[in-house]
Protein backbone atom coordinates (compact mmCIF):
# COMPACT_ATOMS: atom_id res chain seq x y z
CA UNK A 1 0.00 0.00 0.00
CA UNK A 2 3.12 2.57 0.91
CA UNK A 3 5.93 2.46 -1.38
CA UNK A 4 9.20 1.64 0.01
CA UNK A 5 11.97 4.21 0.02
CA UNK A 6 13.88 3.81 -3.23
CA UNK A 7 17.28 4.56 -1.91
CA UNK A 8 17.63 1.94 0.51
CA UNK A 9 21.39 2.75 1.32
CA UNK A 10 19.81 6.28 2.79
CA UNK A 11 17.47 4.17 4.74
CA UNK A 12 17.61 4.79 8.70
CA UNK A 13 16.03 2.49 11.67
CA UNK A 14 12.69 2.40 12.19
CA UNK A 15 13.90 3.15 15.99
CA UNK A 16 16.24 6.44 14.85
CA UNK A 17 12.78 7.47 12.96
CA UNK A 18 10.68 7.32 16.03
CA UNK A 19 13.83 9.03 18.13
CA UNK A 20 13.57 11.83 15.42
CA UNK A 21 9.73 12.11 16.05
CA UNK A 22 10.65 12.49 19.67
CA UNK A 23 13.27 14.50 19.63
CA UNK A 24 12.20 17.29 17.31
CA UNK A 25 10.27 20.67 18.01
CA UNK A 26 7.91 21.07 14.61
CA UNK A 27 6.80 19.21 11.86
CA UNK A 28 4.37 19.84 8.75
CA UNK A 29 0.75 18.75 8.78
CA UNK A 30 -0.04 18.08 5.13
CA UNK A 31 -3.81 17.39 4.32
CA UNK A 32 -5.63 17.24 0.81
CA UNK A 33 -6.50 21.13 0.77
CA UNK A 34 -8.92 22.82 -2.04
CA UNK A 35 -9.84 21.78 -5.23
CA UNK A 36 -7.17 18.73 -5.08
CA UNK A 37 -4.58 21.17 -3.88
CA UNK A 38 -2.44 19.95 -0.99
CA UNK A 39 -2.15 22.31 2.15
CA UNK A 40 1.08 21.46 4.62
CA UNK A 41 1.41 23.75 7.54
CA UNK A 42 4.02 23.66 10.37
CA UNK A 43 2.76 22.68 13.92
CA UNK A 44 4.80 22.48 17.55
CA UNK A 45 3.80 18.24 18.21
CA UNK A 46 3.77 15.74 20.66
CA UNK A 47 4.80 12.02 19.50
CA UNK A 48 3.15 9.51 21.90
CA UNK A 49 5.45 5.85 20.94
CA UNK A 50 3.48 4.21 23.42
CA UNK A 51 0.78 4.43 22.06
CA UNK A 52 2.24 5.55 17.98
CA UNK A 53 0.24 8.40 17.77
CA UNK A 54 0.94 11.95 17.04
CA UNK A 55 -0.98 15.03 18.64
CA UNK A 56 -1.26 18.76 17.76
CA UNK A 57 -3.78 21.68 18.85
CA UNK A 58 -5.87 23.85 16.43
CA UNK A 59 -8.47 25.70 15.61
CA UNK A 60 -12.44 24.46 15.24
CA UNK A 61 -12.15 26.34 11.96
CA UNK A 62 -10.39 26.77 8.90
CA UNK A 63 -8.79 25.01 5.96
CA UNK A 64 -7.43 22.25 8.07
CA UNK A 65 -10.37 21.49 9.48
CA UNK A 66 -12.49 21.62 6.11
CA UNK A 67 -9.75 18.86 4.17
CA UNK A 68 -9.92 16.82 7.87
CA UNK A 69 -13.82 16.55 7.16
CA UNK A 70 -13.28 15.64 3.70
CA UNK A 71 -10.44 13.41 4.04
CA UNK A 72 -8.64 11.79 7.10
CA UNK A 73 -5.63 11.02 5.03
CA UNK A 74 -2.20 12.58 5.79
CA UNK A 75 0.97 13.40 5.77
CA UNK A 76 3.70 14.20 8.86
CA UNK A 77 7.30 14.99 8.35
CA UNK A 78 10.32 16.15 10.81
CA UNK A 79 13.83 16.81 9.71
CA UNK A 80 16.94 17.19 11.96
CA UNK A 81 19.81 15.75 13.87
CA UNK A 82 22.37 18.15 11.87
CA UNK A 83 25.99 16.27 11.41
CA UNK A 84 29.35 17.15 10.10
CA UNK A 85 31.38 13.85 8.40
CA UNK A 86 35.12 14.76 9.13
CA UNK A 87 35.59 18.03 7.49
CA UNK A 88 32.18 17.77 4.71
CA UNK A 89 31.08 21.20 4.41
CA UNK A 90 27.44 19.55 3.51
CA UNK A 91 25.60 18.17 6.70
CA UNK A 92 23.93 15.21 6.81
CA UNK A 93 19.92 15.44 7.66
CA UNK A 94 17.46 13.36 8.55
CA UNK A 95 13.75 12.65 8.21
CA UNK A 96 11.19 10.80 9.02
CA UNK A 97 7.44 10.85 6.97
CA UNK A 98 4.58 9.41 8.70
CA UNK A 99 1.41 8.82 6.86
CA UNK A 100 -1.51 8.18 9.13
CA UNK A 101 -5.26 9.05 9.70
CA UNK A 102 -6.18 11.95 11.55
CA UNK A 103 -8.82 13.00 13.64
CA UNK A 104 -10.25 15.24 16.39
CA UNK A 105 -10.29 14.18 20.23
CA UNK A 106 -12.94 15.36 21.61
CA UNK A 107 -14.34 12.61 23.69
CA UNK A 108 -12.74 12.45 26.62
CA UNK A 109 -11.98 15.79 28.87
CA UNK A 110 -9.36 14.21 30.87
CA UNK A 111 -8.28 12.00 28.13
CA UNK A 112 -7.73 15.68 26.25
CA UNK A 113 -5.97 16.92 29.20
CA UNK A 114 -3.30 14.69 30.00
CA UNK A 115 -2.35 15.12 26.25
CA UNK A 116 -2.42 18.84 26.47
CA UNK A 117 0.03 18.54 29.61
CA UNK A 118 2.65 16.06 27.85
CA UNK A 119 2.49 18.24 24.66
CA UNK A 120 3.04 21.18 26.78
CA UNK A 121 5.99 19.80 28.89
CA UNK A 122 7.93 19.96 25.60
CA UNK A 123 8.11 23.38 24.89
CA UNK A 124 7.23 24.76 28.52
CA UNK A 125 10.07 25.94 30.74
CA UNK A 126 8.43 24.44 33.77
CA UNK A 127 5.46 22.21 35.06
CA UNK A 128 4.21 25.20 36.73
CA UNK A 129 4.11 27.12 33.55
CA UNK A 130 2.13 24.14 31.81
CA UNK A 131 -0.46 23.87 34.74
CA UNK A 132 -1.25 27.43 34.84
CA UNK A 133 -1.65 27.62 31.12
CA UNK A 134 -3.80 24.57 31.26
CA UNK A 135 -6.12 26.24 34.01
CA UNK A 136 -6.03 29.33 31.69
CA UNK A 137 -6.39 27.47 28.51
CA UNK A 138 -7.81 24.27 28.33
CA UNK A 139 -11.20 25.05 27.53
CA UNK A 140 -10.35 26.12 24.56
CA UNK A 141 -7.96 23.45 23.22
CA UNK A 142 -8.54 21.21 19.94
CA UNK A 143 -6.63 18.52 20.06
CA UNK A 144 -6.07 16.55 16.87
CA UNK A 145 -4.89 12.78 16.97
CA UNK A 146 -2.45 11.46 13.89
CA UNK A 147 -2.73 7.46 14.03
CA UNK A 148 0.28 6.52 12.01
CA UNK A 149 -0.38 3.83 9.47
CA UNK A 150 3.30 3.94 8.14
CA UNK A 151 6.60 5.46 8.77
CA UNK A 152 10.14 6.01 7.34
CA UNK A 153 13.27 7.35 7.93
CA UNK A 154 15.81 8.35 5.89
CA UNK A 155 19.44 10.30 6.22
CA UNK A 156 20.58 12.14 3.65
CA UNK A 157 23.76 14.71 2.82
CA UNK A 158 22.62 18.31 1.72
CA UNK A 159 25.19 18.28 -1.50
Amino acid sequence: MFRPLRRKKRAITDQEARELLVNCKRGIFAVNGDDGYPYAIPVNYYFDPEHNKIYFHGAKAGHKVDALKRSDKVCFTVYGNDWYKDDDWAPYVQSTVVFGRCRLVNDDPAFVEDKVRQFALKYYPSAEEVEEEIKQSIRGVQLYEITIEHLCGKQIQEK
